[in-house]
C-alpha cells in the first residue's frame, strides 16, 4: 500500500532517530519504502540546502527563503514523491510543507493564508497522509541540535543559530497545526524514551501496513 508519511518537529526533536527506526520497522516488514528529506531529495534540492541551511546565508530575506523552500518541494514532490506513492510505496520524508507554513509564516512572520494558497497551487493540494510531530521544549531540543552539528561538523547551523523566541515560535506554530489538523498530524512527546517513541509510531501506522 502507499503512503505518504512526514516527520515534523522543532531542532534536536529526535526527528532523524526515529525515521531510522521506521525504515528499520519496514525493512523487517518487507514493505517497499523510499526514504526522502527536505529541504534537498532531489539533486536541484540538495544545491537549495546548501543556501537554505548554512549560516553564510544569514542575510537572506524570508521571501526569498520561502520561494527557494518552494522550488525545492515542486522538485522533490513531482520527481521523487509522486512517482514513488504510484508505485505503491511507503514515503518517509523528514520534513515538508508543515514545515514551510511554521518556519517561514510563524516564525519569519509570512501571510499564512498566502503560503497556504502557494502550496496549494504548487502541490496540487496534495498533504501527507499522516505527520508524526516529535514535541518537546526547545531549550532540550537546541541542546541536542548543537551537540549533533558539533559531532558531524555539517555546517548546516543556520537555524540553529536564531534566537531562542523564534524557535518557540516554531514550536507553537507546529502545535497550532496539530490543533487543526487532530487526525492527519500525531503529536508525540519527545522527550520519551526513543523505544517508546518507536512503538507509539507504529500503533498510529494503518493495520495493513503492520500487519
Amino acid at each position: 500500500m502507499s503512503l505518504f508519511i512526514t516527520f515534523e518537529g522543532i531542532e534536536g526533536c529526535g526527528k532523524t532517530t526515529q525515521i531510522g527506526h521506521l525504515t528499520s520497522f519496514l525493512k523487517k516488514a518487507r514493505r517497499p519504502f523510499l526514504l526522502t528529506r527536505e529541504p534537498g531529495g532531489t539533486g536541484v534540492g540538495e544545491k537549495i540546502r546548501e543556501i537554505l541551511l548554512s549560516s553564510e546565508n544569514a542575510g537572506l530575506e524570508p521571501m526569498a527563503e520561502f520561494f527557494l523552500y518552494v522550488a525545492d518541494r515542486i522538485q522533490h514532490y513531482r520527481q521523487v514523491i509522486l512517482p514513488a506513492l504510484r508505485q505503491g510505496k511507503v514515503v518517509l520524508c523528514d520534513r515538508f510543507a508543515d514545515a514551510t507554513t511554521v518556519y517561514q509564516g510563524f516564525g519569519r512572520g509570512l501571510d499564512l493564508a498566502w503560503i497556504e494558497e502557494i502550496h496549494s497551487r504548487a502541490l496540487e493540494n496534495a498533504k501527507p497522509d499522516l505527520t508524526f510531530l516529535l514535541d518537546l521544549p526547545v531549550e532540550v531540543g537546541l541542546k541536542r541540535a548543537w551537540k549533533r552539528l558539533k559531532k558531524d561538523q555539517t555546517g548546516e547551523d543556520r537555524f540553529e543559530k536564531e534566537a531562542l523566541d523564534f524557535h518557540r515560535r516554531i514550536r507553537e506554530g507546529y502545535l497550532t497545526l496539530a490543533r487543526k489538523e487532530p487526525s492527519r498530524i500525531i503529536v508525540l512527546d519527545g522527550m520519551k524514551d526513543e523505544e517508546i517513541l518507536h512503538g507509539e509510531i507504529i500503533s498510529h501506522l494503518p493495520d495493513a501496513l503492520r500487519g
